[in-house]
């Protein structure tokens, strides 16, 4: 059974609703909730202040990479924006709207 769990948006955003996706399905980075646990299916950039291509370049020279386990950590304080990831071992910080261009699969 999915729970649903408020978390508050990007300044300027509408609110969003992360949803605990059981094991084995796909959701995006940006929404997932806070102490999320994971492994990279894809990475899929969206156009935004970045070209496509030049997020995923970057997105792949960070460790994004399909197989790599993730986990959100933490949140900024005023709008959950920026986040702090870890993936494979590597705390990273960005922000929701690039990390939605990260599809994931919960573990948990």
């Amino acid at each position: 059974m999915a729970t649903s769990t408020q978390f508050l948006p990007p300044i300027g955003a509408a609110p969003m609703t992360a949803t605990a996706t059981p094991a084995g399905t796909a959701a995006n980075l940006g929404a997932a909730p806070l102490g999320f646990r994971g492994r990279i299916r894809a990475v899929n950039p969206i156009p935004g202040a970045l070209p496509p291509e030049e997020l995923e370049r970057r997105l792949l020279e960070l460790g994004f990479v399909e197989g790599a386990m993730v986990e959100l950590l933490h949140q900024g304080l005023f709008g959950a924006d920026p986040i702090a990831v870890r993936v494979d071992g590597v705390t990273i910080a960005l922000r929701r709207r690039e990390a939605a261009a990260v599809l994931v699969e919960a573990l948990d």
